[in-house]
């Protein structure tokens, strides 16, 4: 009979993203092997357990955020594969989330409600903050969008005080244009951007809308107001990794290029539920949109809740946001099959009826039109726990 295998988990379980991380490494297990797990108590950037030292593990999962931690890993010479972002070991095996998609979700986000003015709120002590960051201004900028940045002092930093850090907040809220959409770091971060618009007294979502990341349902929901926010696959990348690691640990050659998981969907909670649009005639047909897209719902539908002609609509819509009412429409309707793709164990035939395809034979071309996959290759692609 064959030795389990030791694995050492160095991730903390601190923060739903990390968490995420770990329910993937169960599914894996579940499905695939046979491990002997170490999960330490383990803080984000805390110290190594001195166990590992002297450890007579086969290999590591570990978030790698201290040059501490880079060093005990390395020293260990196991099979190791990195889930962070802060890259203090190239050369290894390496899973993290796609920030470009993050951001650009979050653009998007602002932009269907009708947001010109954006922003972002980021912690320069963490990579993926920046690279976030930089994705978001880049993505904003090519969607016709003014956008401003606010860097905190980093949290690891020596002189680092929150009260200090609330002052230039305070400062750097009060002169952003109104309305302005805010995408936060992730969730940490947007909830302190909202304690401060409360502080403030500035409406949310109607003057600033926020919007972060991680989608921590504590922190989302203790929020005020409750906090709308980017889904990480996490899940999925902790599936990936453990898939990796298994590998190595059998002697199989693994790559070393970044696996770049993409986001699942947007929560949407409180902090965004707004339409930051002056014209209201645009802004009643977006809502209708939204609630009847899945309906089958045509423009000439919408032409009779509104006085204006066919040729008018589509220009105002046009101007306000980048693409025409059918444009709109169709957008909308491949999100509910996204959403029902991953989130549901709906079938195809289920899927088509309810976001008002007549059969599956045309939602798969239309989706695969607009997406560039198959339904059935997204869903495959993107669930939390894929047959390898």
């Amino acid at each position: 009979m064959a030795r389990r295998r030791r694995v050492a988990l160095l991730i903390e379980t601190s923060n739903a993203y990390a968490r995420g991380l770990l329910d993937g490494v169960i599914s894996y297990l579940r499905q695939r092997a046979d491990w002997s797990v170490y999960l330490p108590e383990q803080q984000r950037g805390g110290a190594p357990p001195t166990w590992l030292a002297n450890w007579k593990g086969d290999g590591i999962l570990a978030r790698i955020e201290t040059e501490a931690i880079a060093d005990a890993v390395r020293k260990t010479g196991l099979p190791v594969v990195d889930l962070s972002a802060a890259r203090w070991l190239p050369g290894i095996p390496w899973v993290e989330t796609d920030d470009s998609r993050i951001a650009e979700l979050a653009v998007m986000h602002f932009v269907d409600r009708g947001f010109r003015n954006l922003a972002f709120c980021g912690d320069p002590g963490f990579r993926w903050s920046m690279w976030r960051r930089d994705h978001f201004v880049r993505i904003a900028e090519q969607a016709g969008c003014c956008c401003q940045v606010y860097d905190s002092f980093p949290r690891d930093a020596p002189n680092y005080s929150w009260d200090s850090d609330r002052r230039r907040m305070v400062a750097w809220l009060k002169s952003l244009p109104k309305p302005v959409g805010i995408m936060a770091c992730y969730d940490i971060k947007a909830q302190q951007l909202l304690d401060v618009c409360r502080e403030l007294k500035i409406a949310v979502p109607e003057q600033v809308a926020v919007i972060g990341v991680d989608n921590d349902p504590l922190v989302c929901e203790l929020s005020d107001p409750p906090l709308s926010s980017v889904v990480p696959n996490t899940a999925r990348a902790g599936y990936e990794a453990a898939a990796l690691l298994d590998r190595a640990m059998s002697g199989q050659q693994v790559s070393t290029d970044p696996v770049l998981l993409e986001p699942l969907a947007i929560h949407a909670r409180q902090s965004t539920d707004v339409l930051a649009i002056d014209d209201p005639e645009i802004a009643s047909i977006l809502r209708l949109i939204r609630q009847r897209a899945t309906e089958n719902l045509r423009v000439s539908d919408l032409l009779r809740h509104v006085p204006i002609s066919r040729r008018m609509l589509e220009h105002r819509f046009e101007k306000l946001l980048g693409r025409t009412p059918h444009q709109e429409i169709l957008r909308v309707r491949i999100e509910r099959v996204k959403h029902l793709l991953l989130q549901t164990d709906c079938s195809l035939d289920e899927i088509a009826t309810r976001t008002g395809f007549p059969h599956t034979e045309y939602l798969s071309v239309v989706f695969k039109r607009e997406t560039g996959q198959t339904p059935r290759a997204f869903r495959k692609q993107n669930l939390k726990t894929p047959n390898l």
